[in-house]
């Protein structure tokens, strides 16, 4: 099947070439007709499906063939994070390339409200928002969503999940009635089920693919660890790898993303920081040195990496394990983009067993245990998944030799130069969703940006660090 097939009009057609897209993805092969015919969707697909243009290109393509006969929003997209909504406003403007004087413009929290009253003092075709600050703009009089004839909703479940329910509603009573709505997210049941009723008209139900079809391409094990210390060398090991390319390392806090990224720091590694803590200029200048690979492992929480999309990232590792399953498979989801082949390790204690047995029944499979020669675990933990006939696997599993697990992190060791720390400097911004509340902290220095490139960015050849800690802080500075 092909773009030219799904009944798309030719200035998206011509944009989709320009960019190098040929073939619709599976979400946008089910998706996009529906869409077109008029119809409300609530559609489940993961990250990195093509999800983003399974509901912008019908959205685009609704406003070509019925032009705006007066000024104001046609469409709107809500997210639950500012990363994700800047990567759906990008997007909206590659597909709107070639479309004659259409605007996008993307509003969200974090970010200085003068370019936000810029955007929105001229006509907007395409709005982008995180609800909290679309809410803040509503009240102060600066938009009217009474011209939206389509309204998405990118993620819901999240949005849910991080207490944006009365604002989406509040949200959606603005919008007419007659509105098509496209709803995306990860379950279609419970909260999601119950909003959907409220604000959608017979809606068509796609379910691109369960859980334990989702990462095919991404090869999962668990490290068990006997404590902190034990945790933080197993993950020393595994950033040294020769196969990594870059790493995203998930914290269970904000605090524990600055110390952890701090400390990898201090030992060698460039790293850095991404919260929800971090305002937009540190989040964008964080973001920014990770795509261009000057930073080679980013340390985040949840909700601060969703929809963070950087073809690079070839290992994805849980150091504290998600709050809720679900999150498992959005976490592990930021490796093996664009179909390439992934690595996700999972570090836990033999005490949170009971959280690797929810994880692991909510994808439908065991996460394999494996070892690394020199690190293994003073106590052997019990399995935590029992197989039931018929369920299948959700990601490769490990290869075996010889009947022992395959061991993972051998390799040519990395440059071990330490190097600067990246540091989140600045006040607080507004975040929601992430846990515990950042505090200031003896050291900290105000005024700086949140990311830099640390010593030699990228490089990790050449030898071991023979000196000690303190030696190896004062060379780094």
């Amino acid at each position: 099947m092909s773009f030219e097939t799904l009944g798309l009009a030719a200035p998206l057609l011509s944009a989709l070439q320009k960019a190098g897209f040929s073939e619709p993805t599976s979400v946008q092969s089910s998706s996009i007709p529906k869409a077109l015919e008029g119809h409300d969707l609530m559609v489940s697909a993961q990250t990195g499906s093509g999800k983003t243009a399974a509901f912008m290109l019908p959205a685009l393509n609704k406003i070509l063939a019925n032009p705006p006969k007066q000024r104001g929003v046609s469409v709107l997209v809500l997210a639950p994070t500012r990363e994700l909504a800047m990567q759906v406003g990008e997007a909206a403007k590659t597909y709107a390339s070639q479309c004659r004087d259409l605007r996008v413009a993307v509003v969200v929290g974090g970010m200085p409200y003068g370019a936000q009253l810029k955007a929105l003092s001229r006509r907007v075709d395409v709005l982008v928002a995180t609800p909290g600050r679309l809410m803040d703009h509503i009240q102060a009089k600066r938009v009217k969503l009474n011209t939206v004839h389509t309204l998405v909703l990118d993620e819901a479940d999240r949005m849910l999940d991080m207490g944006f329910i009365e604002d989406i509603e509040s949200i959606v009573a603005r919008t007419p009635s007659d509105r098509q709505t496209l709803l995306f997210s990860a379950t279609l049941d419970g909260t999601v089920a119950d909003l959907a009723s409220q604000m959608m008209s017979n809606p068509l139900s796609i379910e691109v693919s369960g859980h334990r079809e989702k990462h095919a391409n991404i090869t999962q094990a668990l490290l068990y660890a006997d404590n902190a210390e034990h945790k933080m060398r197993l993950l020393d090991h595994l950033l040294r790898d020769s196969s990594l390319g870059q790493a995203i390392v998930f914290t269970a806090t904000k605090r524990g993303a600055d110390d952890l990224a701090e400390h990898l720091a201090d030992e060698g590694f460039a790293a850095g920081a991404l919260h929800g803590d971090m305002n937009q200029r540190q989040r964008t200048r964080t973001l920014s040195l990770l795509q261009k690979g000057r930073l080679r492992v980013l340390v985040a929480t949840d909700v601060a990496a969703r929809g963070i999309d950087v073809q690079g990232i070839s290992h994805a590792i849980n150091f504290d394990l998600p709050m809720q399953a679900e999150d498992y498979t959005h976490r592990i989801g930021r490796t093996g983009r664009a179909g390439k082949d992934g690595l996700a390790f999972t570090l836990a204690n033999v005490s949170e067993r009971h959280k690797v047995r929810r994880i692991e029944h909510f994808i439908g499979q065991p996460i394999p245990v494996e070892t690394i020669p020199g690190l293994e675990p003073t106590r052997v933990a019990r399995p935590t998944y029992k197989a039931r006939k018929g369920n299948g696997g959700g990601g490769r599993r490990p290869a075996f030799n010889n009947g022992a697990p395959k061991k993972f992190g051998e390799g040519e060791s990395r440059d071990t130069r330490p190097s600067r720390p990246v540091r989140a400097g600045e006040g607080p911004a507004a975040g929601r969703g992430d846990q515990d509340s950042r505090k200031p902290r003896r050291g900290d220095r105000g005024g700086k940006p949140s990311a830099r490139p640390t010593g030699r960015p990228g490089n990790f050849s050449g030898k071991p660090r023979s000196g000690g800690r303190s030696s190896s802080r004062a060379a780094a500075h």
